[in-house]
């Protein structure tokens, strides 16, 4: 079924990849291709960036056949884009500057009959004199004057998802964009109609739909899928073990064989990209998280039924 639009698959690169997230990207490949979908990289290097880690990353993702159609996309080098998308909000009246701390946020949220998480709005009606009082103390950071008190989304792999909308940061007070305006604007410049990522981002997407819808843009359709965690139910993450590339590699774990280990675990084929592609179904896709032990992994990589062999990436109509 031909589509337009893209799929998509944004590391922050802070370091290598690791399995639970080299699986999210083998998902958002199938998504994409499955569809019609170009596929896009795109580096989210606002915040957290390693020195030569975006290269690790785009070596380890080409490693298993998952290559951006398009140039790689930085968030580093966009801020004209965001700085326009911030201008349009502010003029419309829908920002508000903010002068609390996370520890005053933290504390705030942390009462009885707030949501666990949520901005109080401490600083959504303050006069302009006590807002010029504030600002010979601290820089002030930019919120969204949010006008609703939840949105919904529907999502491919969850249904509908109801959540609370709150008034998010849209500019740090270090003059950073923040995470959720920076993906809203970048989705929408580069065409991205699909988003594909870990279930934890899912009670993101409302907040991030509606802000979409207030600056015009078209939001897209989302499929959080589950992560990969260890025997605890913990997120899995590099500190846990043998659960990297190049980890695997020393202990003879070729990245074909990481494939076929990825795939195998959302019970598609593994002998390549190509062959999970052509079996692939959305609907049968495991919904519980992906438990995983990196004391055992890289045993698993070899079954005599399934010898991986070297992925490609052709794009399927």
């Amino acid at each position: 079924m031909a589509e337009t639009g893209a799929g998509r698959f944004a590391p922050s690169p802070s370091g290598r990849l690791h399995v639970g997230n080299l699986r999210t990207a083998v998902l958002a490949w199938l998504f994409a291709r499955s569809t019609g979908r170009r596929f896009l990289i795109r580096v989210e290097d606002l915040d957290r960036a390693r020195a030569g880690a975006e290269a690790e990353q785009l070596t380890e993702l080409s490693a298993l056949g998952i290559r951006s159609d398009s140039p790689v996309l930085r968030q580093s080098e966009q801020t004209d884009r965001y700085t326009a998308a911030l201008d349009l909000l502010i003029a419309r009246g829908l920002t508000y500057e903010c002068f609390c701390t996370r520890r005053d946020v933290a504390e705030a949220a942390s009462a009885p009959h707030m949501r666990p998480g949520s901005y109080p709005g401490t600083c959504r009606d303050l006069g302009d004199g006590e807002r010029a009082r504030r600002r010979d103390g601290r820089r002030p950071a930019l919120r969204l004057r949010s006008g609703v008190a939840a949105w919904v989304v529907e999502d491919v792999l969850a249904g509908r998802v109801s959540a609370p909308v709150d008034d998010i940061v849209l500019r740090r007070n270090d003059g950073v964009i923040a995470y959720n305006l920076a993906v809203v604007v970048d989705d929408a410049a580069q065409g991205i109609d699909q988003v594909v990522r870990g279930d934890d981002l899912l009670t993101s997407a409302p907040q991030q739909s509606h802000l979409a819808s207030l600056l015009g843009l078209a939001a897209p359709s989302y499929a959080h899928v589950p992560l990969a965690v260890t025997a605890g139910g913990r997120r899995l993450a590099k500190r846990d073990g043998a659960v990297t590339l190049e980890d695997l590699a020393g202990q003879g774990c070729t990245a074909p064989a990481v494939l076929g280990i990825i795939l195998s675990s959302l019970g598609l084929p593994c002998g390549s990209l190509d062959a999970a592609l052509a079996a692939f179904d959305p609907g049968r896709l495991p919904r519980h998280p992906w438990v995983v032990d990196p004391a055992t992994l890289s045993s698993t990589a070899v079954d005599p039924a399934c010898k991986p062999s070297a992925p490609t990436d052709k794009v399927h109509p």
